[in-house]
């Protein structure tokens, strides 16, 4: 649903995330709030809180963390809120009066959703592991299951370096060995290991440790991996954005590029553009696949890292939601308030206007705000330095790279100035730290780095050659990383990169790190004491997320935090020159970070500030590995595959326009006046009352021959290629059968010119070519349909009594997967189980225990898809295009084989069922025309069993064959005909 931005959240969300935390400091002082929560989360309440435990530990939670905790508890568990509108409506009416009500009624808004608005850098990781371990724990523990908890966790993270952090947290560091990182992860150096006296109180120590080690699932194994008591599923967020978008991609009109005008009717087609890539293709269809999965599970907490991904887009005066959101409102869709999503983010908001219109609106489920003005002054990041230039005298620079077009020439002089001063601040930090640090050999741990933030990934390469070429660096004190336009780091190079760069801090070089988009989320390295933006977008959102790369400590050690305190007075308060630069991030001026410098201390950064005082065993747990039984060769089925022989293939390979029937909608006169004879025409329209006027024509004289070769091109690949599964969770382009495309270009090309109109047709001449591109009349449609047609007749043109036949048993498939509360253990079948739907899958459950009941039945099989990606046939659908088609199970009676689709009795009469059946009819035809041995001896029989069929028949006594034979499909009776 789209939402107008006139007016927007504005602040509100942060006035109630203040209201909020009122109330629970309030109700946390007087002893209420504990006494309000179960059994299991006052034990956490104590253990992490309480004087008595904090004392004793070298590391507690701050007071940022602590509210963050205690304000999702107190809403989520205290005031069981079941959506945004009632969070607001418990804590304040008088706030909730100032939202716009029907925005926070949206289906997104539905569930228990809260967002935690915390600096870069103040340890949002800690509370995300201490809001898992409370979720699970009651989930595992309450005795009479209030639906409030879950112990199945999907954490979505921005890019591959966060999603390595979590992995560090959850499983340990990687370990190293000559140099290299092993693979394997050492739990010992995990975050709940090291804090495992913080996080986790020893009563349920090896609860939470047993969880942690047997349920971590990594985003290729989502939906595959089985694990124990619940799930702790880690991945990035291009699993829910579905497919990856380049800003590369523009429109052209059909003059230049005539697929364009195709691209409507024709599915996407692997390639090389961003998106349609085989590899990309194969995202899609495992992201679409572990979305279905998470779909599936009866309840689940979904914790998003800078959770802004989710924020709305505006496009033409319209708020819409992005891929990510739609993935979550999916996978949220079923559950209700089993739904938890707990979203993390320091830069929580979208921005309207400009300049003194220019307003924040900040998400409206924020439940707390620890924002960097607050974690500046009590030294929980590092303070901010903004090295200026003397403009006295000086020429004014320009900031931006050289550029001739689209081509980069150089740095700016503006540019080279400002790398300079961020050198020359970097060697004057080494010296300090190297003096007061080092040891008695010279090392030290205390290694300052420089972030260059770029332009582009054009320019990061001149950054380098300047560094090195100029001002004297060595190769190894720079290293370069540039970024996909999504701002995350390419997976072919991330491997390369890993080890250099999550060790970045142990060692004196690289000293220098260029980049462009990649290092503005999740760069969790400590020791960034320098950042030169060479960037120039105004963006706050952007200029926030690149400040944050570098605000994370540098200095924790006890011993310095004096000195560190004494600074922040210096500089916050007495507004004086630090005595030291330990813990200080210096900015080197940019004029959009002058501007942006200039709001934060406006807010009153430079401000003193006052401190501040489910339940059932989860649906991934029972999903079980089966397999065959000890006697499945008396079930065993196999799949007659037919093999042509290349002779054959070869005899039917040259097609001619004269198997191709005429395009008959419309004639070529009738479409020639549809299209403009003089070229593209523009017209003028006023913005605010549309008034139209001033049209005017574009000559269009630009259709060439090698656009005509390309439109054929571009037809052929489509119709000659269809996408099959390779393995349960890939997929790959295959050709619809070997054929000399030459042959098959030509007599398009025939077809086109001489057939198509039932007259000759010359595209080039009087901008004839503008009718093919008639979106709406159907004329590729047609062609498509023709092609196909002629390609799976030739497929089907088999000579039966040479063919060779290859028998694939199921019995090779020796393992599935499946859920054990949606499954049956049945005699008749080669497994030791089989599944059946969750979501209304009593249809197949009470098929499958007719079958396995009945003593005419001698073995069925439901044939899973994702496992038995032999067992289906092609067919062509309704709008042309070839496809697979996987019956959902297969029964054998005495001498007969039946391939029985279940069906819904709305969904018998759908066009594409339709399809299927002719298909499978008509492979069943060359089955039946084997020799006995090659079909086990039987009848292949196709059946479309209805629901209602079903349950009328066997409730009346029919037996199985009764029903299969009464629902047994013909040819004739496909179509409608007597005879």
């Amino acid at each position: 649903m789209a939402v107008s931005l006139n007016t927007g959240t504005r602040d509100i969300p942060l006035e109630f995330a203040r209201e909020l935390t009122a109330i629970v400091s309030r109700e946390w002082e007087s002893g209420d709030f504990i006494n309000k929560t179960t059994p299991v989360t006052q034990d956490l309440l104590k253990f992490w809180f309480n004087g008595v435990f904090c004392d004793i530990r070298s590391v507690n939670f701050h007071e940022g963390q602590k509210q963050a905790i205690l304000n999702t508890i107190y809403l989520h568990e205290i005031l069981k809120t079941d959506s945004v509108f009632d969070m607001y409506a418990a804590v304040s009416e008088e706030i909730s009066a100032q939202m716009d009500i029907a925005y926070l009624k949206k289906d997104k808004f539905s569930h228990p959703k809260y967002c935690l608005k915390m600096a870069t850098g103040t340890g949002k990781t800690w509370v995300l592991n201490a809001l898992l371990i409370w979720q699970y724990l009651n989930a595992k523990l309450e005795e009479n299951p209030s639906g409030r908890f879950t112990k199945n966790f999907l954490m979505v993270a921005p890019g591959l370096i966060v999603y390595e952090r979590l992995l560090d947290a959850y499983l340990g560091k990687e370990e190293e060995g000559n140099g290299q990182q092993s693979g394997v992860r050492n739990f010992e150096t995990s975050d709940f290991k090291k804090y495992e006296g913080l996080f986790i109180p020893p009563a349920y120590k090896e609860i939470i440790f047993g969880f942690i080690q047997s349920s971590l699932v990594k985003k290729d194994e989502i939906g595959r991996k089985v694990t124990g008591d619940g799930m702790i599923a880690i991945t990035n967020w291009h699993l829910l954005a579905g497919e990856e978008e380049s800003e590369d991609d523009f429109d052209l009109s059909p003059m230049e590029d005539p697929s364009s005008a195709v691209k409507e009717l024709l599915p996407v087609t692997p390639g090389t553009s961003a998106g349609h890539s085989l590899d990309v293709l194969d995202n899609q269809y495992l992201s679409g696949g572990q979305i279905e999965f998470l779909s599936n599970l009866e309840s689940l907490a979904v914790f998003n890292d800078e959770a802004h991904h989710i924020h709305e887009t505006k496009k033409a005066g319209i708020v819409s939601e992005v891929e990510w959101q739609k993935s979550l409102n999916k996978i949220a869709e079923e559950k209700g308030t089993r739904f938890v999503q707990i979203d993390f983010s320091a830069t929580p908001y979208d921005v309207t206007g400009s300049g003194q219109k220019r307003t924040k609106h900040f998400f409206p489920h924020i439940i707390m705000d620890f924002d960097l003005k607050t974690a500046i002054h009590r030294g929980l990041v590092k303070t901010i330095a903004l090295d200026k230039r003397k403009e006295i005298a000086a020429m004014e620079l320009d900031f931006k790279a050289a550029r001739e077009g689209n081509t980069v020439l150089g740095l700016s002089d503006g540019q080279k100035l400002m790398l300079r001063a961020g050198l020359q601040k970097l060697r004057i930090l080494e010296k300090q730290f190297r003096d007061l640090t080092c040891d008695k050999s010279g090392k030290t741990d205390k290694n300052p780095k420089m972030l260059v933030i770029c332009e582009d990934t054009r320019v990061s390469p001149h950054v380098v050659d300047f560094l090195i070429q100029a001002e004297g660096l060595n190769p190894e004190d720079v290293v370069q990383i540039d970024s996909d336009k999504k701002g995350s780091i390419p997976a072919k190079e991330w491997q390369e990169i890993k080890q250099r760069l999550f060790n970045i801090d142990k060692h004196l070089s690289p000293k220098v790190i260029v980049s462009v988009l990649m290092l503005r989320e999740g760069f969790d390295v400590s020791n960034i004491c320098v950042t030169v933006p060479l960037r120039s977008s105004e963006a706050p959102i952007l200029l926030e997320q690149i400040i944050g790369r570098g605000l994370r400590l540098m200095w924790r050690e006890p011993e310095y935090q004096d000195v560190k305190a004494e600074n922040r007075l210096r500089l916050l308060q007495k507004k004086q020159e630090p005595s030291n630069y330990l813990d200080i991030l210096s900015i080197v001026e940019h004029p959009a970070f002058i501007r942006f410098y200039d709001d934060l201390i406006s807010e009153g950064l430079a401000v003193e500030t006052r401190d501040l005082p489910g339940d059932r065993t989860s649906v991934l747990g029972d999903i079980i590995n089966v397999g065959l039984k000890d006697n499945y060769r008396e079930y065993d089925f196999y799949w007659p595959i037919i093999i042509q022989e290349k002779e054959e293939t070869l005899k039917v390979m040259a097609p001619t326009a004269e198997h191709m029937s005429k395009f008959e909608w419309y004639s070529l006169e009738q479409l020639q006046k549809m299209v403009s004879r003089e070229g593209e025409s523009f017209f003028s329209e006023e913005v605010t009352v549309k008034t139209r006027f001033g049209e005017y024509k574009v000559t269009a004289e630009l259709f060439t021959a090698k656009s005509y070769n390309d439109f054929l091109a571009k037809l052929l690949k489509v119709i000659t290629s269809s996408l099959g599964k390779i393995s349960q969770r890939a997929m790959k382009v295959f050709p619809v059968m070997q054929i000399n495309n030459s042959f098959l270009i030509k007599a398009l090309d025939d077809f086109i010119k001489n057939r198509l109109f039932n007259q000759p047709f010359d595209p080039f001449i009087d901008n004839n070519w503008r009718v093919l591109l008639l979106s709406k009349s159907g004329i590729i449609e047609h062609i498509i349909k023709e092609v196909s047609r002629i390609i799976y007749e030739m497929q089907n043109a088999i000579n039966v009594e040479e063919a060779v036949v290859i028998k694939k048993y199921f019995s090779e498939v020796e393992e599935i997967k499946l859920r054990e509360n949606f499954s049956l253990e049945l005699t008749k079948t080669i497994y030791r189980r089989l599944p059946y739907p969750s979501n209304k899958g009593g249809f197949e459950k009470n098929f499958m225990l007719s079958c396995d009941n009945d003593a005419q039945v001698n073995s069925f099989l439901k044939i899973n898809e994702n496992y038995h990606d032999f067992a289906h046939f092609k067919y062509i659908r309704t709008d042309g295009m070839l496809s697979a088609y996987y019956p959902d199970f297969i029964v054998k009676i005495d001498n007969s084989i039946y391939l029985v689709e279940t069906k819904a009795q709305k969904d018998i009469k759908d066009p594409n069922v339709k399809q299927k059946e002719l298909g499978a009819i008509d492979r069943l035809k060359k089955i039946n025309e084997l020799k006995s041995e090659d079909r086990m001896n039987c009848e292949w029989s196709y059946a479309l069993l209805g629901e209602t069929t079903f349950y009328s028949m066997r409730d009346r006594g029919a037996s199985i064959m009764e029903i299969l034979e009464f629902s047994r499909l013909t040819e004739e009776r496909i179509e409608g005909r007597l005879f």
